[in-house]
């Protein structure tokens, strides 16, 4: 199938986009990694009871490495699609890339961005328990920092899989 040169140049859009976001979230993946989550000094938690867990600290490290590999399984898809639809353009400015095979692509990518964010976001639950205390010990400080996290971003995920739905169906 062809795809026009129009249709195709919104696809790399599409797939910088991934790539891009990808890699910020990356940046903080990074980040979040070097956090030590066993350093006593390095939380403002006072309550005795509310003390995480090591189980805590080890989901810490455990969701960054998740999260980790799955935005960087989304840039690959990405950066592989883009490349065969930059190699595969001819003369006439025409790609001939197989459109289901793009779509395919461009939905796996999504995917992995997606849950690349979900682990983001289980990870800082748990930096938020390890500095403010346990949620199950009912810590306010961590349900008001936790709260924003369970409304927004999957709200954002919302609108970010509306848009992919969106280019997977053109």
């Amino acid at each position: 199938m062809a795809l026009s040169s129009s249709i195709t140049s919104v696809h790399i859009t599409a797939l910088d986009a991934i790539t891009n976001v990808n890699s910020l979230f990356t940046l903080g993946v990074f980040i979040g990694l070097s956090f030590n989550p066993n350093d006593p000094s390095n939380t403002l938690n006072t309550n005795p009871s509310c003390i995480p867990t090591t189980a805590i600290a080890e989901n810490l490290v455990a969701f960054h490495v998740y999260s980790f590999s799955s935005f960087l399984f989304s840039s690959l898809i990405a950066l592989a699609l883009k490349q065969t639809i930059r190699l595969s353009r001819t003369s006439s400015h025409v790609a001939h890339v197989n459109g289901s095979v793009l779509r395919v692509g461009m939905l796996v990518s999504g995917i992995g961005s997606v849950l690349g964010c979900a682990f983001l976001m289980l990870a800082l639950v748990n930096v938020v328990q390890i500095k403010l205390g346990t949620v199950a010990c009912g810590s306010q400080h961590a349900l008001a920092a936790i709260v924003p996290l369970f409304v927004f971003v999957p709200i954002s995920l919302c609108v970010y899989v509306t848009v992919v739905v969106y280019a997977f169906t053109r």
